[in-house]
């Protein structure tokens, strides 16, 4: 994948001697909608063939996340950074993005709040969890700035999610649960993330 500041890409590819096709994003949200609605709203977004959703902060800590899954035995349905500085709007968007996506069984959000605050994720996901439905299990891994504030804002919400200190037993139960909803899709029996005997872990 290569990002190019949009009025320098065709110098760019002048001197490299290659054409480019101009794609409006109009016509990207046809062949690549996630792709598209991510761009749209300053998120960089990679889609990737495993189930295990990741919402992340910085591209270091989206490597290391998608790492830590293939070592637990998963594999990361996408690369999805919201940024350092991200709103409210934008988690809400990141979280549309991963729920709407068929592959993913289970979303593991993991963030190290230093400029951007755990309890902006936090209203984020909670805000479209209330909006589209809560629709896939999560599993939040939070550390740093207003970590407690976010893990109130949790608790007092209403949705059964699973709040994690460290990665490697976050990455832990987000391939387990994966791998449990989807052995329940593959002998059509429905699972219910809110019901009180699912997420026992």
């Amino acid at each position: 994948r290569l990002n190019a500041f949009k009025k320098g890409a065709f110098r760019i590819a002048k001197e490299a001697g290659v054409r480019i096709i101009p794609i409006s994003i109009c016509n990207l949200h046809k062949w690549m909608p996630a792709g598209a609605l991510a761009h749209k709203y300053d998120l960089n977004y990679i889609g990737l063939s495993g189930n295990i959703g990741c919402m992340v902060n910085g591209a270091g800590l989206a490597m290391a996340t998608m790492d830590i899954i293939k070592l637990k035995g998963g594999d990361p349905a996408n690369f999805l950074d919201v940024g350092g500085g991200a709103s409210e709007d934008q988690v809400h968007k990141a979280f549309e993005i991963l729920n709407a996506d068929p592959k993913v069984k289970t979303i593991l959000v993991n963030i190290f709040g230093g400029i951007m605050r755990c309890d902006v994720i936090a209203a984020g996901i909670l805000s479209a969890a209330k909006q589209i439905g809560m629709k896939k299990p999560i599993v939040i891994r939070l550390q740093g700035t207003n970590v407690e504030e976010a893990q109130k804002l949790i608790q007092a919400s209403g949705f059964r999610m699973i709040v994690e200190d460290e990665l490697g037993e976050a990455a832990t139960k987000a391939v387990a649960i994966a791998n449990i909803v989807k052995q329940a899709e593959d002998v059509k029996i429905d699972v219910t993330v809110n019901d009180p005997s699912f997420l026992p872990l």
